[in-house]
This record gives C-alpha cells, structure tokens and sequence, in this order.
C-alpha cells in the first residue's frame, strides 16, 4: 500500500501530513509553483508527485538511519567534499558529487557538508531525475530546519525530530505529494 506524505497550506503556514499526525515545514521562499514552470534558482517549492529516491546523513552528527523496510531508500554517507551539481551547463547537472573532482572545473554546486545542521539528514526526491532537464530545478530534497524555521531555497525542511520519525515509517512505496 502506498504511504503519502501530503504538504498542506494552512493559514499560509506549511504542514506534512502523513496519515493522521501533522508536521509543520518549511517550503521554498518563492512559495509554490507547478513543476513545469519551474526553474532553477527560484526559490520555488515544485507542485508535483515526487517519489523520495535516496538519503543522506551526515554520520558526525546522526547514526545511521534505521529504516523499518531495509530497502526503502538507499542510505549514503555525506562527506566533506560531498556537493550536489546545480550548474545548468554541466553534464552533472541535478547530481551528487564529489567537490574535489571539480575543483578545476569552475562549476556551480551546493556544498552538502555544512556548518549548520540543515542537511544532518536528506531525502532526494524525484524531482527532474528522469530524464533531468537543464535549468529545471535541481536539489530538491526533503531536510532538516534551519534553526530559525525560515522557508529553503525550495526544498522542503522538517524538524529534524520529526524527519527521523518519518524516516523510521518509511517504505519503498512512500512519495511526497505537494499540491495547493
């Protein structure tokens, strides 16, 4: 049986609900906006079904997520030189990589490993994977709040509580569901 994640608007406040319990989120500063229209570095939250495709923790700072089904994500390590390819004329595009590879490069990434906690833990999603499209929105994870609870670049960002719970409920079948 599938298991949705739902972002709802409530009173222009953010929440994901998975079955009868609510989580509140953030979503991106540009609010929401259909996936075809979206572009990359605007600030957008994608409307769309996504499936959650793989997960990344920072093992400094959290163990190893235990996940109920063994095979519902595959499970990653994130590293100092670990970055995600935001660069739209790169042919890594919308990937992970390794930084010191591309050092030389001069290409645009987001560094993974950082000095706040936003991304101790990260889910992938689906968004613009298959096939990825150039200049349509890259890194659109599922991660940890900021401290301060401000909205993401258009990702979505739970408590980090909150997203170890989930991560705990998870099966292969869960996706994201973001509509208005």
């Amino acid at each position: 049986m599938q298991k949705k994640w739902l972002i709802i608007n409530l009173n222009k406040k953010y929440f994901l609900k998975v079955r009868n319990k609510v989580f509140q989120c953030q979503i991106g500063i540009g609010g929401l906006k259909k996936a075809q229209k979206k572009m990359e570095g605007d600030k957008t939250t994608p409307i769309g079904k996504w499936q959650l495709r793989s997960l990344y923790y920072r093992p400094d700072r959290v163990l190893r997520p235990k996940l109920k089904k063994k095979n519902a994500l595959k499970i990653n390590r994130i590293f100092q030189n670990s970055g995600w390819c935001d660069d739209i004329n790169s042919p890594f595009y919308n990937k992970y990589i390794n930084i010191d590879n591309f050092l030389s490069l001069n290409i645009n990434y987001e560094k993974l490993w950082r000095e706040d906690n936003a991304y101790d833990l990260i889910i992938v999603t689906s968004h613009n994977t298959n096939p990825v499209i150039k200049n349509k929105g890259s890194a659109i994870f599922i991660h940890c709040s900021f401290p301060d609870n401000r909205n993401t670049s258009g990702c979505v960002a739970l408590k980090k509580r909150d997203l170890v719970f989930l991560l705990r409920n998870l099966t292969s079948l869960t996706y994201l569901e973001i509509r208005l």
